[in-house]
């Protein structure tokens, strides 16, 4: 076993745990989370572990859990098909307005974002009269979703029509960036907003409803599986590429909105087509590793397939890239998904300040107040220790630093 650029945590009745780490932290709660996943009895060949590896919800972020005959919901999580979006445009820095505060505004009014609190009213992160882009989207996915509901009629109160094209909360977010030749770009992180979280706590209750049927005891509850051929297995499969296929259409119609805002800013007509990448990090799919088809799980990590495109995000005052696979099997062809949260938010809103915030945000356009402290930089494992973690999985095709940042 070549183990140059990774460690190997072996437990006794386990498959091996590959851990891209080296340089940046490991929390212990997330290694003891990692090898509960390592027991199961379904894992194909080891679990892959990316250097933004942290604590998670029955499975650990930053984990890629291959699995032959079962699925497990919680792996996956309740931001079904989370992800990323990213397009160059053919601007340059001398395009940009010198007061970047009109520009946020504007893709703020054009995308709802946030969430108000249940109290009656319209949830301002919810369309109240969905625009044309969403109409059509929604057009291409209902007859899908009345399926699933068919089934399972719960989820059909949800929010979907007046969700698509709409940010979120937490770490979502839309950013304007430079790369290093100095061109615009145009980023955004989302997924498949209520519909998809009511998709995927609904079948992880499922799931723990058949552990106990079964009487299955697990080292967490929350690595309770569905296995092939089980009664609610098939339903959630279908319902979880649904789901992933919200959650990519959510992205392309937000980003079709940003350009459509910038330009109401922006005089100088420009393309925003070059080099557009969509790609997931909370997903499953069947994919071909060691000689079998297995269902690939990502929580939290990239495809890294060679010559794949994808998108590693820093925090939302440190720099992003555009990477480029390098297929790399050990990992299962998987890179990290961003930089990693090295503190809960709990703890950040108690250990950072807000003038920690405002210093670490000085260059960016972007919120300064005391509620968006959790995703201030000092929140998040530095980037360039996670790029230096995983550099035989994927090479930096650009280098990207943000100017302006919408927060959920």
């Amino acid at each position: 076993m070549n183990t140059e650029h990774y460690n190997v945590i072996q437990d006794p009745g386990a498959v091996p745990i590959k851990l891209w780490t080296r340089g940046v932290p490991l929390e212990d709660e997330a290694r003891d989370q990692l090898r509960n996943i390592a027991k199961l009895p379904f894992i194909h060949r080891w679990i892959a572990v990316m250097p933004d590896v942290h604590l998670g919800k029955g499975a650990t972020v930053g984990s890629v859990v291959p699995t032959i005959g079962a699925i497990i919901p919680a792996a996956v999580g309740v931001d079904i098909g989370c992800g990323m979006i990213a397009a160059r445009t053919s601007l340059v820095a001398s395009d940009l307005p010198d007061n970047l505060a009109e520009l946020r505004s504007t893709i703020e009014s054009a995308v709802p974002h946030g969430r108000s609190p249940p109290r009656g009213g319209r949830d301002k992160g919810a369309w109240e009269n969905a625009p044309q882009l969403s109409v059509e989207g929604w057009s291409q996915l209902v007859a899908d979703f009345e399926k699933i509901c068919e089934r399972h009629p719960r989820l059909k109160n949800t929010n979907n029509l007046k969700h698509l094209g709409t940010l979120g909360t937490g770490n979502h977010f839309i950013e304007i960036c430079l790369d290093e030749e100095q061109r615009v770009w145009f980023m955004l992180h989302s997924g498949s907003r209520g519909v998809g979280n009511a998709i995927g706590t609904y079948f992880i209750e499922l799931a723990k409803q058949e552990m106990r049927r079964w009487m299955i005891n697990l080292p967490d509850q929350d690595l309770a599986y569905l296995p092939e051929g089980s009664e609610h297995y098939a339903d959630y499969v279908f319902a979880v590429d649904w789901a992933q296929r919200y959650a990519r259409m959510n992205r392309e119609i937000m980003m079709r909105h940003v350009v459509e805002a910038v330009r109401k800013v922006i005089p100088k007509p420009f393309e925003a087509q070059a080099e557009a990448v969509n790609c997931h990090h909370n997903y499953v799919q069947m994919e071909h590793h060691f000689g079998k088809n297995v269902h690939v799980t990502r929580k939290g990590a990239v495809s890294a397939r060679k010559g794949e495109l994808g998108i590693i995000p820093g925090s939302m005052g440190a720099k992003s890239f555009i990477v480029r696979g390098l297929g790399n099997e050990d990992s299962f062809c998987s890179c990290s998904h961003g930089a990693g949260r090295v503190m809960s938010r709990t703890a950040a809103k108690k250990l950072i300040s807000l003038d920690d915030h405002i210093k670490a945000t000085a260059h960016v356009e972007c919120r300064k107040d005391a509620d968006v402290v959790d995703e201030s930089p000092a929140a998040y494992k530095p980037i360039d220790a996670v790029m230096a973690a995983q550099e035989d999985l994927v090479e930096i095709v650009h280098t990207l630093r943000q100017v302006v940042c919408v927060k959920g």
